[in-house]
């Protein structure tokens, strides 16, 4: 626990620092703004998915060596890793953007919209940056350019370009666990980390952040229920899998309703996707569905664990049938370190404006940047991406084929990027 006198020699050091940030003139920000656009809008037409970004990998690593850098590849599958040094030894400090996207087909007129395609889960499917990942990529390269041409710190600078931050295919290891398990917060040892995440919903030229839990653990879970085939006009020679999947499905809702105490934090538990049957006129042997546990208590996250265990295959013995349950976890509670939080809190002001800053509540969403943070101090915020004549009602949701966000957000995010690097360097 630091001492309140060495948190004030850590504020006093941090507003120091904002000489070496007032030093990056506007018209650098200027210049690489037409830069940026323009890697967002080629990688938004060229989507791939997780574990397969080697376009969008190759695109980071040219550019990356272009600025001199040492550079990494195939870190996790197809990750990069910048290495950009100081004139002088100090900190490492880590950047990270995420460059997968997802398989959504893009319904919007946009110019730069995706035609692209690809099987996912053995369907056909579009594919898309319909979460912002092509963004946070573009962001972080042109933090890399005015950087490496602006070295003049003490330390040293990590640019992580992270793949499967939405998960790995089945049967594959990926994301921020796989590129933790190969050391990529070694070799130089990182002090700490950012990142943060473009949203729909938060206008332009504004920042959104909390310390300690912002964003929620996520599971995965997968129901195999069991039951006996038979002619459909013949129902009582069955065990009907469906009918007891829509009883089970029922019981998952309890798990929120009756069994989590939501008073200390709230909790998800929804179904993604239900399949069984192949005629009308059959009624099938087996069922299976699958869905996501969000939580952001850990003693929550162990009981409605428990429960699905417990409950689930005995709603399927009630009815004459077996149901199995597999969970797995595909993100940790996405955590800001208190203290570095607040000692950056200025840095995300000087970046976009005091009045521009606001604190928020803590969201169901998830994110894999919690695996960097259970390893080193960590700060992820939300930057705006939403048009300011709309209301944040009325932006397309994350996740869907209409979803956008304003080129005009980028710039800021470019511009705290900087501010953190550097300014975390000089404490």
């Amino acid at each position: 626990m630091k001492s309140n006198f060495t948190i004030f020699a850590l504020t006093v050091s941090i507003l120091m620092s904002s000489l070496c940030f007032s030093q990056i003139q506007d018209s650098t920000f200027n210049a690489i703004e037409s830069k940026v656009v323009q890697w967002r809008h080629e990688i938004h037409q060229n989507p791939e998915l997780s574990n397969r970004e080697f376009k969008t990998a190759a695109k980071v690593a040219e550019h990356l060596r272009s600025l001199g850098m040492e550079v990494q590849t195939e870190v996790a599958h197809t990750g990069v890793v910048g290495i950009l040094k100081g004139k002088r030894e100090g900190k490492v400090v880590a950047l990270r953007a995420d460059m997968d996207g997802l398989p959504v087909t893009e319904r919007n007129s946009l110019p730069y919209k995706s035609n692209a395609t690809a099987i996912f889960n053995n369907l056909q499917t579009g594919v898309m940056h319909a979460c912002g990942h092509d963004t946070h990529v573009a962001i972080l390269m042109g933090v890399a350019e005015i950087l490496s041409k602006n070295n003049d710190f003490a330390g040293t600078v990590k640019f992580i370009f992270q793949p499967a931050e939405e998960g790995p295919p089945v049967g594959e290891e990926g994301g921020a666990l796989l590129m933790v398990k190969e050391g990529v917060l070694k070799n130089p040892d990182v002090d700490a980390v950012f990142g943060l995440h473009i949203n729909s919903a938060t206008p332009v030229g504004t920042i959104k952040y909390k310390t300690k839990g912002i964003m929620a653990a996520a599971d995965e879970y997968k129901i195999v229920v069991g039951g006996k085939q038979s002619h459909g006009s013949t129902p009582w020679n069955s065990i009907d899998p469906i009918m007891i999947s829509s009883q089970i499905i029922n019981g998952i809702q309890t798990l929120i309703s009756r069994d989590s105490e939501l008073t200390k934090e709230g909790a998800v538990a929804s179904v993604g996707a239900i399949h069984s049957g192949i005629r009308s006129n059959i009624i099938p042997e087996s069922a299976e569905m699958i869905g996501t546990i969000r939580t952001l208590d850990a003693d929550m996250q162990k009981v409605i664990h428990q429960r699905m265990y417990d409950m689930i295959p005995k709603i399927a013995e009630a009815y004459g049938g077996t149901a199995t349950v597999t969970i797995r976890k595909t993100a940790a509670l996405t955590y800001n370190d208190e203290v570095l939080t607040n000692l950056m809190v200025p840095t995300l002001e000087r970046a976009v404006g005091k009045s521009n800053v606001s604190v928020m509540k803590a969201i169901t969403g998830a994110e894999d940047f919690s695996y960097f943070q259970q390893q080193v101090p960590g700060l992820y915020f939300f930057l705006g991406g939403m048009d300011p004549k709309i209301m944040p009602q009325d932006a397309p949701s994350h996740h869907t084929p209409d979803f956008v966000v304003q080129d005009e957000g980028m710039i800021h995010g470019v511009k705290v990027m900087v501010g953190l690097a550097l300014d975390y360097l000089e404490l």
